[in-house]
């Protein structure tokens, strides 16, 4: 097995900035016998160190795989490029933190896909630890390379590259995949001939019978006359035509790391992170996660309480983030934030929350948070006209922002972020402006309470997302975004108090492009990585120009993915995943959307929106969430009878779907 020489590194990490990120040894590290592991794998995220390291998915998954007996699990994260040039200059391959691996020794290489602006890096990573970047190049000498995370519902522009794609929650099938290559004899695949693809093809085809695993080689798309989409159809008969997304259905027995790494060099997030809720009900018609992630989840205060214990006795962390899409949707938030309190602030050891709405941040749970110390507060109104909240269904009103804003003044804070968007559907110029008129109103409210306040105001541009009400709309031009930015930098230059940042047009056109590209745009992502884009996602290695390059010689026009407007019928390059959501409740919110601008409610607190998704769960386990404690109506499909509903009382009721 090929190892880096460790006399070597020594040599070379004096040359490269934060060399930490390449030693590996930190605090809760697991180490084992890699020769002894009937399983090798390595898992990516493919970004520096201390991204991939405040990962929570990269986090579970480590712990997971090194639980086993039979399992290695060693953690790879893209190099800077001093370091990329010093494994290329002393012609190094890749390794892995732990034993200094190769990362083309292992059975299985899994990458988790958090943004679209990652899939260079992937094919980086890839290249740097010796491993083909295409699929169709790999043999049976080489590792699997499987891809997990939120931009996988949408797996086509990554299909070249990937062999297998995970589809929703890795917790279990994680498990099965491990299982299914142990069955099939993938591992141990020393003295293998690269002239060989048999058992590869093989293993490939076991993996595609797996639930929630997608192996694109075994599906051809065909495409119309005019460059839209027919179908996405297998191309044999013992792989599914449609693949369904896996999920957790108990997040209390769900598996969680209580000793997680803690990194020597700065990561982004240094504390104790509790996933408290999985999923999101809000329905935000904009919001990807809370739409794939559904249902809503929730682990127990008691069960959050003993991690939270562990955890800080493993790694010495002095600050608890309680996270989840929207944090104080938790129908014990207060409750939990007073308990970690009472018991850990005479250490000093503080409570952030992350994602808040509006509506759900109170006084009283202002004050719990603050008892030890105050961490930044960051709101997400979105929009900054009613008018426009209303739209993407955000169900916060102007009432809401001003009584969350007053708590947190009244509570003693004077930094608070806004978060907002532009570019969203049927936006105006007067919506945009409306973002300025709020942070301003917000400001004026800290100053009548004798706070000099600091608002940081973030805006970014909206890109429509698969699995949202929002796939059919075209994104803004680069043009539009710039004209809207500067009607928002206009609504915010008179007052002090305000800082604002946004991001670059020409990142959202990619971003849209590989969001809702198909198949073909996996040749302008392979020539973009060729031409020197590998770290997208850092401004100082963004190269808009490379991109557009790298577009025109594929012969992929970005605009016809991420700017046109699609009909309802037009075949989407996912329609073959099923998520769990019906197709025309996402039509419903659009026209929703587009029309009467009516809002649809949460439907933890309110009857069941028909969304799909708990049709394919345990009743009992959602109703368990409900914060009024009430028995809620609730959709059931039955093949017999069609669709209906069974009230509180228990009567059934037929259901009328909406006609697209």
């Amino acid at each position: 097995m090929q190892r880096i020489d460790e006399r070597l590194l020594d040599e070379i990490l004096p040359r490269v900035k934060k060399p930490s990120r390449y030693t590996g040894g930190e605090l809760n590290e697991i180490r084992k016998d890699l020769e002894a592991a009937e399983v090798k794998f390595a898992i990516c995220f493919p970004d520096v160190y201390e991204i991939g390291m405040s990962n929570m998915g990269i986090q579970i998954l480590y712990d997971i795989l090194n639980k086993r007996d039979d399992t290695v699990c060693e953690r790879v994260f893209a190099p800077w490029e001093d370091m990329r040039a010093e494994l290329l200059n002393h012609r190094l391959p890749l390794y892995t933190l732990e034993s200094k691996a190769a990362l083309h020794e292992f059975d299985i290489v899994g990458f988790s896909l958090s943004y679209e602006l990652a899939y260079t890096a992937l094919l980086d990573l890839c290249h740097l630890g010796g491993i083909p970047v295409k699929s169709d190049d790999r043999t049976d000498a080489d590792p699997l390379v499987i891809a997990g995370g939120h931009c996988t519902v949408n797996p086509e522009p990554m299909a070249d590259f990937v062999d297998a794609f995970v589809i929703g929650d890795g917790e279990d099938v994680i498990h099965e995949i491990v299982d299914a290559m142990k069955e099939a004899g993938w591992p141990n695949r020393v003295g293998r001939s690269r002239d060989s693809r048999d058992l590869r093809e093989a293993m490939l085809l076991r993996l595609a019978q797996i639930e929630g695993v997608y192996v694109p080689r075994f599906y051809e798309p065909t495409y119309n006359a005019d460059g839209t989409l027919q179908h996405i159809a297998p191309t044999r008969r013992d792989v599914p035509a449609i693949i369904k997304r896996v999920a957790v259905d108990d997040l209390n027995a769900a598996p969680f790391p209580t000793a997680p790494i803690v990194p020597y060099t700065e990561a982004i997030h240094e504390r104790v992170a509790v996933e408290i809720v999985r999923g999101c009900t809000q329905g935000c018609r904009f919001c990807q996660a809370g739409m794939i992630t559904r249902p809503a989840r929730e682990r127990s205060n008691e069960k959050i309480q003993e991690l939270v214990g562990e955890i800080l006795e493993n790694t010495g962390y002095d600050e608890v983030s309680l996270t989840s899409l929207s944090s104080a949707d938790h129908t014990e938030i207060k409750e939990m934030v007073r308990d970690v309190v009472d018991t850990y602030g005479a250490d000093r050891v503080g409570v952030s929350l992350s994602s808040l709405r509006t509506d759900k941040f109170s006084v009283g749970l202002a004050e719990e948070v603050q008892r030890v110390r105050r961490s930044g507060l960051t709101f997400a109104p979105e929009a900054g006209s009613q008018r426009m909240r209303d739209v993407i269904n955000k169900n916060v009103s102007e009432e809401d922002i001003e009584r969350a804003v007053g708590a947190a003044f009244e509570g003693g804070w004077r930094h608070i972020k806004l978060y907002f968007m532009i570019g969203l559907p049927t936006e105006t110029d007067e919506d945009v402006a409306a973002i300025g008129e709020t942070a301003r109103k917000v400001a004026t409210m800290g100053r009548k309470q004798g706070i000099q306040p600091k608002i940081n105001v973030g805006v970014s541009s909206f890109v429509p997302k698969p699995f949202t009400p929002y796939q059919w709309h075209g994104q803004s031009t680069m043009e539009e975004l710039d004209a809207k930015q500067k009607v928002l930098r206009e609504s915010m230059k008179r007052d002090k108090a305000l800082s604002l940042s946004w991001n670059d047009p020409s990142t959202t056109l990619i971003e849209g492009t590989l969001s809702l590209g198909d198949r073909r745009v996996g040749k302008a992502i392979h020539r973009a990585w060729e031409l020197g884009c590998r770290l997208d996602c850092w401004d100082e290695f963004f190269r808009f120009e490379t991109w557009m390059q790298a577009f025109d010689e594929a012969g992929v026009d970005p605009t016809f993915y991420a700017c046109r407007q699609k009909s309802y019928e037009e075949t989407l390059p996912w329609d073959h995943i099923d998520v769990g959501l019906n197709k025309w409740y996402l039509i419903d919110e659009d026209k929703k959307s587009r029309t009467t601008r009516e809002l649809t409610p949460d439907c933890r607190a309110n009857n069941c929106s028909v969304c799909g998704t708990c049709m394919n769960h345990d009743m009992k386990n959602l109703l368990t969430v409900n914060p009024k404690g009430k028995k809620l109506d609730i959709p059931i499909l039955d093949g017999s009878k069609g669709p209906r509903w069974v009230n509180g009382k228990g009567t059934e009721i037929p259901l009328t779907p909406v006609t697209p």
